[in-house]
């Protein structure tokens, strides 16, 4: 008879978006009675209590609606050979996965990170001015994070994101920065498809909203006329 002892987490980070992946072991429940689990970015990715023999409380932060949910479940089907589905019983939404290893990461690949996926999964394009500029605004911040293009001057490298109606903000947890990436209008997007680094300033406050006055990016334009000379 096989007793499993260790189950897979994957888990969309609600701090700065990243897809999580960690090992829970049995073991390190025993004696202390509960295990937490953090991101990379340092933000809460998981608590599990013990509640009595055999019985579970997991804490799940939520992304949709910024709090932690309470679910109660049994030791059985914690680290049993079913795969469990974390989810936001307000939305629907799919917040991560816990069972084996192969069957989490095979079903991980459909847990898009995107900040353009979140929002379509949410269903908030009413809510923007632009819908259509939004959208390809946040899909390029999102290949600029990708490449480890977005950073902040203090040495941060997982920078929070705040979406709002008609721009997104940038922030630096570490030293209380923010660069705001207006997503309006057409020279808006026009603006970011220029760049491909981000660097908030440490300790500064910045708009993202001409080449002009945006010192700190690096611009894809201007590396390929230097390439040309």
């Amino acid at each position: 008879m096989l007793i499993t002892t260790a189950t897979t987490l994957a888990i969309r980070c609600p701090e700065c978006g990243a897809l999580e992946f960690h090992n829970l072991s049995r073991f390190a429940l025993s004696g202390r009675g509960k295990l937490q689990i953090s991101c990379s970015c340092g933000a809460f990715l998981l608590g599990v209590v013990s509640k009595s023999p055999g019985s579970y409380w997991l804490q799940i932060p939520c992304v949709f609606c910024e709090t932690k949910h309470i679910r109660e479940i049994s030791g059985t089907r914690l680290w049993g050979p079913q795969t469990l589905h974390l989810t936001c019983p307000e939305s629907g939404l799919e917040l991560g996965y816990l069972g084996r290893a192969e069957e989490v990461k095979a079903l991980a690949e459909s847990l898009d990170t995107g900040l353009e996926a979140l929002m379509e999964e949410l269903g908030y394009d009413d809510y923007f001015t632009n819908p259509a500029v939004m959208h390809q605004v946040m899909a390029c911040l999102q290949e600029i994070a990708d490449n480890g293009g977005l950073y902040c001057q203090c040495g941060n490298n997982h920078i929070e994101v705040d979406v709002y109606l008609d721009r997104l903000e940038l922030h630096c947890k570490e030293c209380d920065s923010i660069n705001i990436v207006y997503a309006e209008t057409e020279e808006d997007l026009q603006v970011i498809q220029q760049v491909d680094t981000i660097e908030l300033t440490k300790h500064g406050f910045k708009f993202l909203d001409s080449l002009a006055n945006t010192p700190k990016l690096t611009k894809k334009t201007r590396r390929k006329r230097n390439k040309h000379s």
